[in-house]
């Protein structure tokens, strides 16, 4: 009895010690997306037909923890448009409407881009992770030796009910991942680009590819991420169906 509860207590603390260092490594991917607890992320969403470039759209984002951001779009055809996202439940906010419109964060905003890839801008906090193995990967013609794990949602109402990431072996950056849906559908491939092949300090760009449409490409641009403390009035529905349009 003493030898199978040894080796159950052994079996426990490897486990315990994979799973603390899988969540190092989101948190650690994370910080290339933001550092900031609070923070206010211009982001441009860029849709492009067989690599012409076909539509743009602006955006601000402000987030702030548990799962909470707020999404004020800026270009001229969506302009007082606000997307409110507290934790599972999200919210569309049309500049004539007296009412907010429940969303889901699947919904498309422009090309492959859904909602939720506009508004969370974390792993970490949103799934739990396990550690699947080393992998070569190829991006951009470069052979990258990387950690695939396995993300599964920690909640029904997130973007994706699952996710495959590839993080570089050598800091944790991200690379790829593989989108998909509750029905067990991968809904799309993202890619991400650094500021510096070799010394990466951020994501500025993440690559959506839909394989039912290769044509297509979407790319969300970072351009700007900067702390920002919001105040909690703009996280509540009721205000911000008072408000046309938000000027910060």
């Amino acid at each position: 009895m003493s030898k199978i509860l040894t080796l159950l207590l052994a079996t426990i603390m490897v486990f315990s010690a994979n799973a603390e260092t899988v969540e190092q490594m989101l948190k650690k991917a994370d910080q290339y997306r933001s550092k900031e607890p609070h923070a206010k992320v211009t982001t441009v969403v860029k849709l492009y037909q067989n690599n012409e470039l076909d539509k743009t759209r602006l955006y601000e984002v402000y987030t702030r923890p548990m799962r909470e951001s707020l999404v004020l779009f800026r270009s001229k055809v969506e302009d007082g448009q606000k997307l409110l996202m507290l934790g599972d439940n999200y919210w569309l906010l049309m500049p004539q409407s007296r009412r907010p419109i429940r969303i889901t964060p699947i919904q498309k905003l422009l090309g492959n881009a859904s909602v939720g890839d506009i508004s969370t801008l974390n792993w970490s906090e949103h799934y739990q992770g396990t550690l699947q193995g080393d992998q070569e990967v190829v991006i951009q013609d470069k052979k990258i030796m990387s950690n695939r794990l396995e993300l599964t949602a920690k909640t029904a109402g997130e973007t994706y009910a699952r996710i495959e990431l590839w993080l570089d072996k050598k800091n944790d950056f991200p690379l790829k991942a593989d989108l998909y849906l509750l029905s067990g559908k991968m809904a799309k491939q993202a890619f991400f680009i650094a500021d510096d092949d070799v010394h990466p300090k951020k994501i500025v760009s993440m690559v959506l590819l839909d394989s039912i449409q290769p044509e297509k490409k979407t790319v969300i641009d970072y351009q700007n991420v900067v702390p920002y403390q919001l105040d909690a009035k703009y996280y509540n529905p009721a205000y911000l169906i008072q408000q046309p349009r938000i000027e910060l």
